[in-house]
């Protein structure tokens, strides 16, 4: 049904076996053909023909049913059972499992509408429209970066985030304007992107890498090239469909520059307390940035989202240069044998006890610092929880085990999503915290030295304070149990729920009083109201004395020996009744929504708490790092580049082959004015790739603020690492071995800087040996000569060691020995190849 025209609500109906909503004109009718569409059919059709592109959910009373083609996907990825029913095929799921299969839905790539009665039977019955079918809206909308609602939110761990891509072509790049909602939801920030790229991608294939994203906003007319980059990442990253990240195709118009900036405009003009300098900031982004900005907004209030969380705009912060081939060479963020997290440098460092605190890490893992101070900061603080006796360090460490994810919390919170007892959840958890932490402030104060650490723990209580107010007004029970209409515990504040629950008390007194008068009538003084199937202030009488009922009592139910009546007086008061407790309700959501909001104004205060406590969980796991045998603390130097290891290992490989201590470590100096160049030989898994990346990786640890894998190290900083290793075609990008190598190299030609280390293995096997030996040389002489990087440069060919006598004070060469363990016997032959 998607993308198909559909019938109008007068169009005779298709024919029974059909499981679209289109009628073909070559539809043969058949006999059980109905001759017009039902009163819900039609409903269903109007709402479908508004959403064309979701699985919408309708609820039929006790349950949500799906029709059509929706009816078809649904079952068959539900695994439940799809049959006719009238012109449709149909299959439903019970209401208080509908977040459930939504979750499901979502997770294979669709987007789900749940469609709502606006209408309760008590107040319908009351109304003009008495005998009318019941009325439906859309109330909510989900896709894999917008899984955000009431009972929809699990608080677990998922790396969410929206990116927003349009570009601009022009004779010699594209520019490509990306804007980012990181983490979707959960910091409510866009991080603003605006980058010149080329015709390889490689720049919009990098932040692709590093956001992480599963869902991606694109326009209609998205280049070609563009859209094979997109399917090759997700191809090699992905190996289920609930991996899978979700393409969003819109309207091209929408990423015009005149149409973006309009729907901008509108939305920062109504910013109630920063509006002028927010839309006046805004004015002034790159035009890119502004074409993805608008669609994006578009995008997020279809769902009916709050969008004034995207009012705090930010620029992506500074930090070293990992481009996509070196996040997938050096497997800094996942292995290159199954994409998974094992084997990877985040799986080495990942230690981390919170949701929120796993995905700093990996924020931090991706991104390095370069600014000195930070990285020694992050040092103090991990030197000192690795060494410190104290007490409180250990409290702090027990008080961020089994915590819920507050940082999704918080955000569905925020929303307006939440239900009650995820807001209890949530609330609980964040006031229990400041209690822990208020009472372990003189301790802070006089035990911790870290100047990091002290101000992340001392901050933190008072921004979590505000949780206390409203956590006492919740009734826990009712809280707990979702019961919206006794939720809160003092009504004072709630004066129309106050209002609404006298008027119930009143009705209800009424109505035990009448007991009196149906005592009297029935000559029965012990007589009681019973509740039946969930029928309340039933009359049980006795058949055999039927007789004695009035006959103006209405009869509910019967038995074989009893009959259940109401009385004139119980009819009339139980429908009043009725009416109001569901009056109540609406009441209840309301005020709710607005207790919802009153929490939301301090939002961005519990944000800032999270982040804290985010930043301690990752100190806590590099100081776990660390306190794996034969690791140190590396000397940054702010001045001086250079790259000196003493028994350097390769982090992963050290961590993977655990007690067996068969990896070699070995020494690496490399001197920005001196040597910077190492020509390295030897023989094939002879350990050449391992030794350049391990020195790689012990460049980005340092930079995190980690340990590394060294017995010393004093290290320069750097601003990026470019890789170019392994032989290898690219069948989406439509390349050979040969020009993907040459990309890869121009790419990092054009990029790298003196403050760089640059690493290529084996450049110019693509090729013929003369073409290749001409390309290495000339190519590894230009680093040499004229970029003056720290360069690790692995080949094959013995002419470029000749470059090791053309620069003396620069250049070194090396060969990797290898150790052979002599056999037993002479047929039992045995070698080993190891970093000598």
């Amino acid at each position: 049904m998607k993308g198909q025209p559909l019938p109008s609500a007068k169009t005779p109906p298709p024919p029974p076996h059909s499981l679209s909503f289109p009628l073909t004109d070559s539809s043969a009718p058949s006999r059980r053909a109905k001759s017009v569409y039902t009163p819900l059919e039609q409903q269903v059709i109007q709402l479908k023909q508004k959403h064309k592109d979701a699985l919408l959910a309708v609820e039929c009373g006790y349950k949500y049913r799906f029709f059509g083609d929706d009816a078809e996907i649904a079952a068959k990825e539900l695994n439940i059972v799809c049959h006719l029913d009238h012109n449709f095929m149909t299959c439903s799921i019970p209401t208080h499992r509908l977040f459930v299969h939504v979750r499901r839905l979502v997770s294979h790539g669709h987007k789900v509408g749940v469609v709502k009665q606006t209408e309760t039977s008590a107040i319908k019955a009351s109304g003009a429209n008495r005998n009318a079918l019941f009325t439906r809206e859309l109330t909510a909308l989900y896709t894999k970066s917008t899984l955000v609602g009431e009972g929809i939110l699990q608080i677990r761990y998922h790396q969410k985030g929206s990116d927003s891509y349009r570009e601009e072509n022009t004779k010699k790049t594209t520019n490509i304007g990306t804007m980012r909602l990181t983490l979707c939801f959960l910091t409510g920030d866009i991080l603003l992107d605006c980058f010149p790229d080329g015709s390889s991608r490689s720049e919009l294939e990098t932040r692709v890498l590093k956001i992480n994203p599963v869902e991606i906003l694109v326009p209609s007319d998205l280049s070609e090239p563009t859209q094979r980059l997109l399917q090759s990442i997700t191809n090699a990253r992905y190996s289920t469909a609930d991996d899978r990240v979700r393409v969003e195709r819109r309207d091209g118009a929408q990423f015009d520059f005149a149409s973006a900036m309009n729907t901008v405009t509108k939305f920062y003009c109504h910013a109630q307390d920063q509006g002028s300098h927010s839309l006046s900031a805004v004015v002034s982004l790159d035009s890119p940035v502004i074409c993805c900005l608008g669609p994006l907004i578009q995008y997020l209030q279809e769902f009916n989202l709050d969008s004034s969380s995207l009012r705090r705009l930010s620029c992506e912060s500074e930090g070293m240069t990992l481009s996509a081939a070196t996040l997938r060479n050096l497997e800094i963020l996942s292995n290159q044998t199954d994409g998974a997290v094992k084997g990877s440098l985040l799986w080495v460092l990942d230690h981390t006890r919170t949701p929120f605190g796993r995905r700093l890490m990996r924020k931090w893992v991706s991104q390095p610092l370069m600014d000195p101070r930070s990285i020694c900061d992050r040092q103090d603080a991990v030197q000192e929880t690795l060494e410190s006796h104290s007490l409180t360090l250990n409290s702090i460490r027990s008080l961020l085990c089994h915590l819920p994810d507050l940082e999704r919390g918080i955000c569905s919170i925020y929303h307006k999503k939440s239900s009650t007892q995820e807001f209890y959840l949530i609330c609980s958890s964040l006031s229990h915290l400041a209690v822990e932490l208020e009472a372990l402030l003189p301790a802070i104060q006089s035990q911790i030295r870290s100047v990091l650490l002290r101000r992340l723990l001392l901050d933190t209580p008072h921004l979590l304070a505000p949780a206390h107010n409203f956590l006492k007004v919740l009734n826990e029970k009712a809280a707990k149990s979702g019961n919206k209409s006794e939720l809160f515990s003092d009504l004072s504040g709630f004066p129309a729920l106050q209002e609404r629950t006298e008027q119930i008390q009143t009705v209800l007194s009424a109505i035990r009083d009448h007991r009196k008068e149906i005592r009297l009538t029935l000559k029965a003084p012990a007589l009681d109201y019973t509740t039946v199937s969930g029928q309340e202030f039933l009359i049980e009488v006795k058949n055999s004395l039927s007789s004695v009922v009035p006959s103006d009592w209405v009869k509910i139910s019967s038995t074989k020996t009893v009959g259940r009546y109401h009385s004139p007086f119980l009819v009339d008061q139980y429908k009043k009744l009725q009416q109001l407790r569901e009056q109540l309700h609406v009441d209840s959501q309301r005020e709710w929504t607005g207790f919802l909001d009153q929490f939301g104004e301090q939002y961005h205060t519990m944000k800032r708490a999270i982040s804290h406590l985010a930043t301690v969980d990752c100190l806590f796991s590099l100081a776990e790092v660390a306190k794996q045998g034969d690791y140190c603390r590396p000397t940054v130097c702010e001045n001086e580049l250079q790259i000196w290891i003493r028994d350097g290992r390769h982090p992963s490989i050290d961590l993977l082959m655990g007690e067996q201590n068969q990896y070699v470590p070995n020494h690496t100096e490399l001197q920005g004015d001196g040597r910077r160049t190492m020509i390295i030989t030897g023989p094939n898994m002879g350990g050449k790739s391992s030794y350049i990346r391990q020195v790689a990786l012990i460049c980005v640890m340092a930079q995190v603020g980690s340990y590394v894998p060294a017995s010393e190290a004093r290290l320069g900083i750097l601003d990026g690492i470019y890789t170019r290793m392994g032989a290898s075609d690219n069948i989406y990008k439509g390349r050979s071995t040969f020009m993907e190598e040459l990309a890869e190299a121009s790419q990092i030609i054009s990029h790298a800087t003196e403050r760089s280390l640059v690493i290529l293995d084996e450049l110019g096997r693509g090729t013929s040996t003369y073409d290749g030996m001409a390309i290495a040389y000339a190519t590894l002489e230009y680093f040499i000569r004229d970029v003056k990087s720290l360069t690790l440069f692995v080949t094959h060919y013995p002419p470029l060691c000749e470059l090791q006598w053309a620069y003396p004070q620069h250049v070194s060469t090396y060969q990797m020995a290898f150790l052979l363990n002599e056999p037993n016997t002479a047929t039992d032959a045995d070698g080993r190849g190891h970093q000598g």
